[in-house]
């Protein structure tokens, strides 16, 4: 582990006081500084690159991602934490354990799968390429820092790290009015959130005199009767900014223009590492930092589940029912709907003592995978039918066999049945979390939902394997496909096989997310 000291210059003072020499654990660090690190050079290195080798750019970068990614393994040895504080060394501002490990793993091979799908997009849509790698790679740095934060100013920094860029590359279109409209709206709604959100840090911080998550966490267990309120209302408003960005119901509405207008790589990075960072924002202020306040956090948690399931599957189960509808959109409201799903143990957690977090953690693990696979298989037959209509998908099957089986796989994995077994194990852990925390009716509600989206995937799924319409190229025989990029290509195996081992063996997912998470 390479460690460096950095000495502080303090005033003489008698032998016993605190030490003021900080250490920084750059190993730990290591996730987060590699990509940020890269994002400075792709930047620089773009000021000097002739046009015809800015392809070099990407490939630099997703080199930097996956480099990222090996240094999480010398990591696992143990927890590793940095950036303490002198007079209390368990207050730290960054802990690389085991929860926070498994989230970086889950970001950054999101972002590299989405920077093997953006080689190909930047360079055939005329894109900036330096603007986008240095933007794709900052928002990575920020998702990345997110999860080992431990205190509320470092996480909103980390949350607007993750976001700024994440709104200049939905606009990266240049010229195209939807994705114009679509950044504006995702950043006028998220700079909101996020003004809310530091009105109750302020409020927390005012009611506690700290901003570290342990030292919050003891503080509010006593808090004086005039200061509850106040206490009260802080807690409710930081949880804004982090429901916002996991795509919550009501403040989901930016969601589906958002992923029609984007490019889809970036789409499809929303819908996965977007959402990883609102939900780690939430395990960790509520879990951690608001305990004592599980009143008020977890029957608002339960009932913001039981919304976003209900109000994204309907909204999927209309996109579904014309096939001239959009596809893009369709998988948004999807999003949605597994957004409540991914609520429901962080709601849990407020009920019983039992470690519920492991059932969210394992459940994201999960629809990343999938979800990123859809949206690569979405990305290359939008190669020939860039209206990303829902009909688009008709007869898959006999232009790319298996483009179509593996969209259907990820398709059944969503829906949660087999052969999608990963996808079926996942939901009956979240429904047991429910069950165990004695949220009978909250399971009830997500097992109607999860009917309900069966048929919206099924339909879509069935789809992939009935005759081209007449009309359609070939007119009911295969049409020739294109070739598909082989980063594109890559990109839909490194999906798809992970979907399928993990369905084979659907015990490491849970395996590998729980593991003392937090101390209880």
């Amino acid at each position: 582990m390479t460690v460096l000291s950095v000495a502080a210059v303090t005033a003489p003072g008698p032998a016993s006081a605190p030490s003021l020499v900080q250490s920084v654990d750059w190993l730990a660090l290591a996730p987060v500084v590699i990509p940020a690190a890269v994002a400075l050079v792709v930047l620089v290195a773009d000021l000097f690159t002739a046009p015809k080798h800015k392809p070099l750019l990407g490939w630099l970068s997703v080199a930097g991602l996956a480099a990222a990614v090996a240094t999480l393994l010398p990591l696992r040895a143990g927890d590793h934490a940095t950036f303490c504080l002198t007079g209390d060394a368990a207050a730290c501002s960054y802990t690389a354990d085991h929860f926070a490990l498994v989230v970086q793993f889950l970001v950054l091979a999101g972002a590299l799968v989405t920077a093997l799908l953006s080689v190909t997009a930047v360079h055939e849509t005329r894109m900036p390429a330096g603007e986008y790698w240095f933007l794709l790679l900052s928002s990575a740095a920020g998702a990345a820092l997110l999860p080992a934060a431990r205190d509320l100013a470092t996480l909103i920094v980390a949350l607007e790290v993750a976001s700024l860029p994440a709104f200049a590359l939905v606009g990266m279109r240049r010229g195209d009015r939807l994705s114009s409209e679509a950044a504006l709206k995702f950043f006028l709604s998220s700079v909101t959130a996020t003004a809310v959100s530091l009105l109750g840090v302020s409020f927390v911080y005012a009611t506690t005199g700290s901003l570290h998550l342990t030292q919050v966490a003891d503080r509010l267990e006593d808090v004086p009767a005039q200061l509850d309120t106040l206490a009260m209302a802080g807690v409710a408003l930081t949880l804004v900014g982090f429901a916002f960005k996991t795509a919550a119901v009501p403040f989901h509405f930016w969601v589906p223009d958002t992923y029609v207008g984007a490019p889809l790589p970036i789409a499809g990075y929303l819908s996965v590492i977007g959402k990883a960072v609102g939900f780690t924002g939430l395990i960790l202020v509520t879990v951690i930092a608001f305990p004592a306040y599980s009143e008020i956090w977890g029957p608002a948690l339960a009932v913001l589940a039981a919304l976003t399931m209900t109000v994204g599957n309907v909204a999927a189960l209309r996109q579904a029912a014309d096939r001239a509808n959009s596809a893009v959109r369709l998988l948004a409201w999807s999003s949605v709907g597994q957004a409540g799903y991914l609520l429901v143990p962080i709601a849990a957690a407020a009920y019983t003592e039992r470690d519920q977090i492991g059932s969210t953690v394992a459940y994201a693990l999960m629809y990343g995978a999938v979800n990123l696979g859809a949206f690569a298989v979405a990305a290359l037959v939008a190669r020939t039918k860039p209206l990303h209509r829902i009909d688009d998908y008709r007869g898959l099957y006999a232009e790319r066999p298996l483009t179509a089986l593996t969209m259907a796989f990820f398709l059944l994995c969503l829906a949660g049945l087999p052969p999608g077994i990963i996808g079926l194990f996942a939901k009956v852990t979240v429904f047991r979390s429910a069950v165990d925390a004695g949220l009978g009716w909250l399971a009830v509600v997500m097992a109607v939902n999860v009917v309900i989206a069966l048929y919206y995937y099924l339909r879509w799924t069935a789809l992939l394997f009935r005759p081209a319409a007449t009309g359609d190229a070939g007119a009911g025989q295969a049409p020739a496909a294109s070739p598909a990029p082989w980063p594109v290509t890559v990109a839909i195996l490194l999906t798809g096989v992970t979907a399928l081992v993990l369905s084979g063996a659907p015990q490491l997912v849970l395996r590998f997310a729980s593991g003392s998470l937090f101390p209880q």
